[in-house]
């Protein structure tokens, strides 16, 4: 997705998308290259570099159309220790 460095005012970086269920890894060209790691507890991760907000919508419009339940949410940049995680009911 690009060398783009992160700015948390437009909600840009590394983000970890966790989804109930496995995505076989042939979904990652599908989710714009994002790496795809299946969980022993029956979850995927879904990690990658996202734009802005619009494109973290985009993603998680593209888990909806999946039919997968999103499980959280969180921002993986190194250079903030207290990532914000939303976990979804």
């Amino acid at each position: 997705m690009g060398s783009a460095t992160a700015d948390p005012r437009d909600g840009s970086g590394r983000y970890e998308l966790r989804v109930k269920g496995h995505l076989d890894t042939r979904w990652a060209a599908w989710f714009d290259g994002f790496s795809l790691t299946r969980a022993s507890d029956g979850t995927t991760v879904l990690a990658g570099f996202i734009v802005d907000q619009a494109a973290l919508h985009g993603v998680l419009q593209k888990l909806g159309d999946v039919g997968l339940p999103l499980l959280s949410v969180t921002r993986a940049d190194s250079d903030e220790p207290t990532a914000s995680t939303t976990d979804a009911g």
